[in-house]
């Protein structure tokens, strides 16, 4: 029988399956997908507390709905960096990112067209969930190498340790479930 944690997020509340990552830790899984509600409320309640910016930057996956729904609000456009590359990309910046829900080192990349809009423009990194912070380093090190101005981290959840942080704007803290 599956456990749950209960999250109060942005005026709403919702269970969250708690999910093996390996023998020592439990985590509570936070999916926007196809939580449009969700989405939305959380997405507005950040717009409000970050920085002005010029485009904001996700990862690929569960940061696009935010990042886009964020960017609508304020009116600025967001970049995706790739888990793969595609055939429409040239000169290509790449990083290594290993994060906590994923089991292999990934490698995000960003194209070198959406590269040569970043440099000299200021950007906001978002993400669902900050946890280790890897994949926030690593969207860090992409905007540095084109040449961009991070003016702020946000993300709807800090993630144990990760709500300790001087550098992320969040919404709400989520425990990590350790195991004896």
């Amino acid at each position: 029988m599956a456990s749950y944690y209960t999250l109060q997020v942005a005026g709403l509340t919702r269970q969250l399956k708690i999910c093996p990552i390996n023998e020592k830790l439990d985590i509570a899984a936070f999916i926007l997908f196809s939580d449009v509600e969700l989405t939305e409320h959380c997405a507005t309640a950040l717009a409000t507390r970050v920085p002005a910016c010029d485009y904001i930057l996700t990862a690929e996956s569960k940061g696009i709905p935010l990042a886009y729904e964020m960017s609508r609000k304020m009116h600025v456009p967001y970049i995706v960096a790739r888990k793969s590359v595609k055939a429409y990309m040239t000169d290509i910046l790449s990083v290594e990112v290993k994060s906590i829900t994923t089991a292999a080192v990934q490698t995000l990349y960003l194209d070198g067209d959406k590269a040569a809009w970043m440099r000299g423009k200021r950007f906001l990194i978002v993400d669902d969930v900050v946890s280790t912070g890897e994949s926030l380093r690593a969207l860090q090190t992409l905007t540095e190498a084109a040449g961009g101005e991070i003016v702020g981290n946000a993300a709807v959840l800090a993630e144990g340790n990760a709500a300790d942080r001087k550098d992320l704007i969040y919404l709400e803290q989520l425990p990590l479930f350790f195991k004896d």
